[in-house]
């Protein structure tokens, strides 16, 4: 601490480490916090905002910006739990970039554009896009391949999303055709132009936005910023903007903060890890933590958070192994490390289900465990599991491997078959199975009239099989020639086999059966035309290939195997509002802990996948790994030269010694007494505890007494 520049605001409930006072304390223009998992970024950016507030800048005068909602919450929970009054942390401007982007794009147009911020809301437009393009461009340019079914309108938003994320829709591409544009961009050709004409359409050929999807308004207003920056004299007169989890930015975002810190009296403060950065699809990039500020702002200033307060030694050193840079944790927390082994992927689940018992036998919460796998095809044998066990498991809605496309296309098939579509209760997942029918067997169907279908499927479920014969009737009805593409023969080889799955012994075994299922409807060459990434489709039959095991595996025949998968759903639909354990991928579990993580499924061509870069994968297992409070299980082959390769990059044995020191270390340290001791004292006390010696805090607007003093005279107001 700099005894010419003490701090004027102390918080509640913690003392600050050097690091994060240092922070709190910073006065240059740009500051950088190079952060790791679990440092407390977010409660450091608030104890800068609390300093700021003692130091009488008016809460109005801050903007904080956050990527996600859930993160915008934290902060502002944060800011009460340090002990910023409530009355002053609601006139603090704490916003996600969207909520920021959309307000100012308001004050220009004036006329408070519908915003969809539920991607199924942009359905409509989307497929009035695909229209578009289809009379634009079809007959015209090669390789043109429309469809309007769910899976193929799910990736076209995705697409158009990472285009304005890397503000790639700006670049210069006038003197190109359509073509090169695309290859240049690296998306497909198709949804290049279906999101041009999107953008036609939503920007009403440039008279304005007239509705704006997830992160439309961020891409709007970068756009208005690029080129002179003309709104950000608009900007209110922000005099300190600070970021949280600065590792998601992309371009984007980067331009509006800027913006933001170019105005001459404004200061700025983020804090990010590199290690996190598993956006990449979305733009995000180490590089605006490593390099971009840099050279807009060659004086930044950079402090580190190396100290975690998530986990205890023995998990921290082992990421400072992993990651090579240091990483601290002060906390008396033995965060267990235990490893387990497998030799097939029902024995991998098996070990999963060992971990979850053996974490209930030491009488811990099954709701604070947490299953985080690679990819979602891994969780069918676990799920499984978990269900003959009778342990209560959620997944995010609609994840459940019952619930995937490709799973839901061959539900839909046997429940035509067998003619017992009824047996699937849900209607949610009725409705889904039809859009799972449509995608993969690329048929031909106007939204209105899909629409119209699922609500006579809901009311009639044994009117599924109506599906494809509707198809057939349809064929000479003049729908445009771009829904064709090369889907008659997918459609004619499911019509087949359900021909031929109509006459099939439901005694018959449902593996036999279900693989000669798949062979007949194509479904390994149908995954590769609909999707787009050919990581995605090796996740679908990667899936199915799941299922198929597992049929095999049961010894079933179709009518027991279909009972069963109605039955599996039943159970998860009556577990889902107890205690139970979570199921995610690790993707989607960044910024969130818990106190048990397991992670299976750890070998070569899993964890590190091989088609992806080798630092996305390091920084996916770093986000998975560093989720974990008390243990953390990893699950990998017992075949070591089958393990993934992170496991030896923990160091494990090396890093335990350092750790064991540093739990001793840690639990013998004294614990500090608090450096003041606040007071219930109103306003009508005041003059009698300031003559008592109290002093005021200004920030927290309340009444204090400095470590060291009697407190015998304090008793009445004092807090317990």
């Amino acid at each position: 601490m700099n005894p010419a520049n003490p701090p004027r605001f102390t918080p509640q409930g913690l003392i600050p480490t050097a690091e994060q006072l240092a922070i709190q304390l910073a006065q240059n223009k740009v500051v950088l916090v190079d952060a790791n998992a679990g440092a407390a970024k977010t409660t450091t950016l608030a104890l800068r905002i609390g300093e700021a507030l003692a130091r009488k800048l008016a809460p109005e005068q801050i903007l904080a910006l956050t990527f996600t909602p859930e993160a915008r919450e934290v902060l502002r929970r944060r800011l009460l739990d340090i002990g910023v009054p409530q009355a002053l942390t609601e006139r603090v401007a704490v916003l996600t970039f969207e909520d920021f982007a959309a307000w100012m794009m308001d004050l220009v147009d004036n006329d408070h554009v519908r915003q969809c911020r539920d991607p199924r809301a942009l359905k409509e437009y989307a497929l009035m896009a695909v229209d578009r393009t289809a009379e634009r461009y079809a007959g015209s340019a090669d390789g043109l391949e429309l469809h309007t079914h769910s899976v193929a309108l799910s990736q076209f938003l995705d697409v158009q999303l990472g285009l304005k994320a890397t503000m790639a829709l700006e670049r210069d591409v006038e003197f190109m055709g359509a073509e090169e544009a695309a290859a240049l961009l690296e998306v497909p050709l198709t949804d290049y132009l279906t999101t041009l004409e999107y953008e036609i359409l939503r920007l009403d050929g440039g008279a304005g936005a007239t509705f704006r999807g997830p992160f439309d308004a961020t891409y709007d207003l970068a756009c208005n910023l690029d080129g002179g920056a003309r709104l950000a004299g608009q900007f209110p007169d922000y005099r300190l903007v600070l970021c949280d989890e600065l590792h998601d930015l992309n371009e984007a975002s980067f331009r509006i903060l800027d913006a933001l810190i170019g105005k001459p009296q404004c200061f700025f403060v983020g804090a990010g890890d590199k290690d996190q950065v598993i956006h990449a699809r979305l733009g995000a990039s180490a590089e605006y933590l490593s390099s971009r500020f840099g050279e807009r702002h060659p004086r930044l200033v950079r402090y580190p958070l190396t100290q975690t307060f998530r986990h205890g030694p023995h998990l921290a050193y082992a990421m400072a192994e992993f990651k090579q840079k240091p990483v601290e944790s002060g906390l008396r927390l033995r965060t267990e490390i235990q490893q387990a082994h497998y030799a097939s992927a029902d024995d991998c689940a098996g070990r999963v289900l060992a971990a979850v018992r053996q974490w209930q036998a030491d009488g811990y919460d099954i709701d604070g465990c947490a299953i985080l796998i690679r990819d979602r095809h891994q969780s069918m044998a676990i799920e499984n599991a978990l269900i003959e066990a009778d342990i209560a498991y959620r997944t995010p809605p609609m994840a459940g491997y019952l619930q995937r496309d490709e799973i839901l296309f061959l539900r839909g098939l046997l429940a035509i078959g067998l003619r017992d579509f009824g047996a699937v209760k849900s209607e949610l997942v009725r409705t889904a199975i039809v859009d799972a029918l449509v995608a993969f067997s690329e048929m031909r169907f106007s939204a209105r009239s899909m629409d119209n279908f699922k609500q006579q499927i809901l009311k009639s479920p044994d009117l599924l099989g109506e599906l494809f014969l509707i198809e057939d009737e349809r064929r000479d009805i003049d729908l445009p020639g771009y829904r064709d593409v090369a889907a008659e023969g997918t459609r004619r080889a499911v019509v087949a086999a359900i021909a031929w799955l109509s006459t099939v012994d439901p005694a018959l075994p449902a593996a036999a059966v279900l693989s000669e299922l798949c062979e007949r409807v194509q479904l390994v060459a149908t995954a590769r035309r609909i999707f787009v990434r050919p990581y995605d489709a090796g996740v679908i039959n990667k899936s199915v290939a799941s299922l198929l095991a597992a049929a095999a595996a049961s010894g079933q025949s179709l009518r027991e195997f279909w009972a069963a998968m109605n039955a599996r759903e039943a159970f998860i639909r009556r577990k889902r509002d107890r205690k139970s354990v979570l199921i995610e991928c690790v993707a989607n579990a960044k910024g969130k802990e818990f106190d048990h993580v397991i992670l299976p499924f750890l070998e070569e061509g899993e964890f590190p996948h091989p088609s992806q870069p080798k630092r996305d994968e390091e920084n996916l297992f770093y986000v998975g790994a560093t989720r974990a409070r008390a243990r953390l299980t990893l699950i990998s082959p017992a075949d070591p030269a089958r393990r993934s390769a992170f496991i030896n990059q923990l160091r494990l044995t090396r890093s335990a010694a350092a750790a064991e020191a540093a739990l001793t270390r840690n639990e013998r340290a004294p614990v500090a007494a608090p450096s003041r001791y606040y007071l219930h004292a109103g306003f009508a006390d005041k003059d009698q505890v300031k003559a008592l010696g109290a002093k005021f805090d200004i920030a927290r607007r309340a009444w204090y007494v400095e470590n060291g003093m009697d407190l015998s005279p304090f008793s009445l107001w004092l807090k317990k």
